[in-house]
């Protein structure tokens, strides 16, 4: 028996995952690697960040990127989707409206108060950029459980 995941269930590790791992290239062509939250929709990944951070930057020059979710602490229990691709700008307003209601039904409850402070505030409230990812192969999976 493999260990590798089928479409059904990498569909279902990656909508009940709360946060994954996406590494985009810096100009210079290193990797950089930050966690970030995200949400499924028609089967992709999407995630929002700030316009204006080197992260979208990154990906606006170079669409390439990879995304790990994992979970598990014992090695019997360690289960991963890695998904290599092409991040691609989500412009459509109405696309971004559903973004933003998966974002909100999602994180609801993890979000920081309305107690920060207002400088907090601003630097959240700029502009945002919603990215998609476009897979670009088979993604590598696997699941130990399966093992038993």
């Amino acid at each position: 028996m493999g260990v590798r995941l089928d479409e059904e269930e990498v569909q279902a590790f990656l909508g009940a995952s709360h946060t994954g791992i996406l590494t985009t290239l810096r100009a210079d062509g290193a990797p950089t690697t930050v966690p970030m939250w995200f949400v499924m929709r028609d089967g992709h990944v999407h995630m929002r960040t700030l316009t204006r951070l080197p992260k979208a930057a990154n990906m606006r020059r170079d669409p390439r990127v990879c995304f790990l979710v994992e979970s598990g602490l014992a090695w019997a229990e360690l289960k991963a989707v890695v998904i290599h691709g092409e991040a691609t700008l989500v412009e459509d307003p109405e696309a971004q409206a559903a973004i933003d209601a998966l974002f909100d039904a999602k994180y609801e409850g993890f979000r920081t108060p309305d107690t920060v402070p207002d400088a907090t505030k601003r630097h959240y409230a700029a502009q945002r950029s919603y990215v998609r990812i476009h897979p670009t192969g088979r993604f590598l999976t696997w699941d130990n459980a399966k093992l038993r």
